[in-house]
């Protein structure tokens, strides 16, 4: 049985979590957009380095990844609603007060530390928990576009954003983003739900009759922490965990360490107005929502190790191109690797779930909140890194071929994951596609 009848609303109550959690992960993710705006401005304003400003960056991605696990892990003891409501509020001021800042500590303080623990507070994790607690049917589809929601966020509102610190100041920019981050409070305090037995309902997809079987039970645990490093302690006893921790690490690294920091500076290296490739980066975030839930749709029918696999490999390839393609207007060539890129930019989620779940069970949000923190601290060293290429060698290129390089890694690394069920195989996917 598809839904349950106990509940009064005209579609099932999952969706409406599901569009809630959706609008929180872009109130929540337009502040990541904010790197690649203020780089240029505050370098600037402030003549602090780029390698300084990445810097305040690393530390948002880095704590972003290590708040991630135990997020999970609060969610289960003391709700989603509560959680994702205080870690929106959390990115709201912590924008918000770099208004005021004179130093680059306050930058690493606000921008790094304040906004990073919101963030990593509803990072991704939330996605896995929304999709495990409310969903039986349409996990990787629910995943997809939970996940296209985090990263549309932080793409979207690029051209605004640019055309902020262009026309008034980098500050407006800042306000901006506080102003979008606390609007979405009500919403999930209004209609945020922790589990299907809270709102009288049960899983999309599972009969009551099933119910307690199927899906792990939200009660609060009394200890988050020893929670999420428990699930760590189990999870690092197998190879299967640190394939998964090293492909994401190098999936973060390639995307918002690398050109989610970095595209917009290089592009106007080459003479490219940054507002021109601020809505490059935005053509991303809109391919990536249509790409991310074909991924999703893909999951549910396919080899999760086969798709991360093909992700990878062909992400390492589009990378080594890069290079060649910047120029001072947009041609035909950027437009395709912007087509490409943004169908692939956080495409590798919704099967990297699907394998956490897969292989740890009921564990599975928690370990993908630590897999996650793998992703953030690649980004986070990547992003740093790359700033300090840009400042000893006046170019990106050497990043993008480094990076390309580590994405074929990952394909391979990828491919050796081991089987452990829970798929449906290439054969009977296609058969069911045809029908």
């Amino acid at each position: 049985m598809i839904g349950s009848t106990r509940h009064r609303w005209p579609i099932h109550r999952a969706w409406i979590v599901a569009a809630v959690s959706f609008v929180a992960l872009v109130g929540a993710g337009s502040f990541r957009a904010a790197p690649s705006i203020l780089i240029d401005p505050l370098h600037g304003e402030f003549g602090w380095s780029r390698a300084t400003i990445s810097a305040a960056v690393m530390v948002n991605l880095i704590f972003y990844g290590l708040t991630a696990p135990f997020a999970a892990a609060l969610m289960e003891r003391f709700g989603m609603r509560l959680v994702v409501a205080s870690a929106l509020t959390l990115v709201s001021i912590g924008s918000g007060l770099t208004v005021w800042m004179t130093a680059s500590w306050q930058l690493i303080l606000c921008w790094g530390l304040l906004v990073g623990l919101g963030t990593g507070s509803m990072a991704l994790a939330f996605v896995a928990t929304v999709s495990t607690r409310w969903f039986v049917a349409r996990r990787g589809l629910v995943t997809g576009v939970l996940t296209a929601g985090s990263a549309a966020g932080q793409l979207v509102f690029l051209p605004l954003l640019a055309w902020l610190a262009d026309n008034r100041s980098w500050q407006a920019v800042s306000i901006t983003v506080s102003i979008a981050a606390l609007a979405v409070v009500p919403l999930v305090l209004l209609f945020l739900r922790d589990s299907p037995e809270e709102a009288g309902t049960t899983a999309y997809g599972e009969s009551a009759a099933d119910a307690a079987p199927t899906r792990p039970s939200p009660t609060p645990q009394s200890n988050a922490a020893g929670r999420a490093v428990g699930a760590l302690s189990t999870a690092a006893r197998t190879p299967t965990f640190w394939l998964l921790a090293g492909t994401f690490a190098i999936c973060g690294a390639s995307t918002n360490g690398l050109i989610g920091t970095h595209f917009i500076p290089a592009a106007h290296d080459h003479g490219m107005a940054k507002t021109t490739a601020a809505s490059l980066l935005a053509l991303v975030g809109i391919f990536d929502i249509a790409g991310t839930i074909l991924s999703g749709w893909l999951t549910d029918r396919f080899d999760s190790r086969l798709l991360l696999t093909a992700y990878y490999g062909l992400r390492g390839v589009s990378l080594v191109m890069l290079p060649m393609l910047f120029a001072d207007r947009i041609e035909p060539p950027m437009l395709f690797f912007i087509t490409f890129y943004g169908l692939d930019w956080v495409a590798t989620v919704p099967p990297t779930v699907a394998l956490c779940r897969q292989h740890f069970g009921a564990d599975g949000p928690i370990v993908f909140g630590w897999v996650l923190a793998s992703h953030q601290i690649g980004a986070g060293f990547v992003a740093l890194l790359a700033g300090i290429t840009r400042d000893q060698l006046g170019s990106y290129d050497v990043a993008w071929f480094i990076a390309g390089g580590l994405c074929v890694i990952a394909a391979g690394m990828s491919f050796v994951i081991r089987d452990r069920g829970g798929r449906v195989t290439v054969e009977p996917a296609l058969a069911a596609a045809l029908d």
